[in-house]
């Protein structure tokens, strides 16, 4: 855990089950640029929409302890299966460190829509939580808003493994939210941290069904400010001026993840593999 010599410094741990994480990563370097940050990427573990829940949760124990055991001094779960499978275990795992988790965002949702109908895009896993649904009931009583629940099968992986605007992504992207469309959806909300890095193919699919506006909703913002508010409050808010770092580990190909920070974020940090399988506690790759 960290020390009071030096929590201040200490860095935050971010993670999730691939890349998708990154959407989230560069929100939060927006709004807290003097934080130190570990993010660690599981793509050799990815999917993890279609793992048993007791798997997740097992997974998710694993890398928090990981990152813990690096002395960080908060941690944000960028990834909507895994906070709705895990987030409460882990907030009760480490009881007195800020832990932020990410959800589909049907309240900025129902506040955006115009005319009451709003999409939401997201895993299987997702849409099918009991968290999500409840939340869902709550806001469609209070508001009267419609979601409609679109599941977007392999569209994490198609991020995740496939090439940047190759036809196979457009095809499934047209196929997920055409119908979103077509039934008078003004507001999509991107309920999986992989579909913001996609956003200007999102937008092409949308400019070719309709000329009316269509907002899109990407939850990381909110999760930064939240964790903003969380540090503030526990007295962990690194406010002084100074070069903070970043520091990437995967549980697949380091080459691969050096690649997307470089494309999505336009840097280039240390990067770390970790055998799959093996003890999340020790790195076991070279340093790339």
């Amino acid at each position: 855990m960290v020390s009071p010599a030096n929590k201040l410094d200490a860095p935050i741990g971010i993670f999730d089950s691939g890349v998708g994480g990154l959407s989230v990563l560069r929100h939060i370097q927006a709004q807290l640029p003097n934080e130190h940050l570990l993010y660690f990427a599981d793509s050799g573990f990815a999917p993890y929409g279609d793992k048993p829940v007791d798997v997740v949760i097992e997974r998710v124990l694993g890398i928090g302890a990981f990152l813990v055991a690096r002395g960080v001094k908060a941690l944000v779960v960028a990834c909507n299966t895994a906070t709705v499978a895990a987030v409460r275990i882990l907030r009760e795992r480490y009881p007195d460190m800020p832990i932020v988790g990410v959800e589909p965002g049907l309240k900025p949702g129902a506040a955006s829509t115009r005319n009451g109908t709003v999409g939401v895009l997201a895993t299987e896993r997702t849409l099918a939580g009991e968290k999500f649904l409840l939340l869902r009931d709550q806001i469609v009583a209070a508001t009267g808003t419609r979601f409609l629940l679109q599941p977007c099968v392999g569209l994490a992986d198609q991020i995740e493994f496939g090439e940047p605007g190759a036809p196979a992504l457009d095809a499934m992207l047209e196929r997920y939210i055409a119908p979103l469309l077509a039934q008078g959806a003004d507001t999509l909300v991107l309920g999986c941290t992989h579909y913001p890095l996609v956003q200007a193919s999102i937008e092409g699919v949308i400019r070719r069904h309709t000329d009316a506006q269509v907002t899109l909703i990407d939850t990381g913002d909110a999760v930064a400010r939240q964790l903003t508010r969380l540090l503030e409050a526990a007295g962990l808010l690194h406010d002084r001026d100074g070069e903070a770092s970043l520091t990437g580990f995967t549980s697949a190909s380091g080459t691969a993840l050096s690649a997307a920070f470089a494309s999505l974020l336009g840097q280039n940090p240390p990067v770390h593999e970790l055998a799959i399988g093996a003890t999340l506690s020790k790195p076991t790759g070279a340093h790339i």
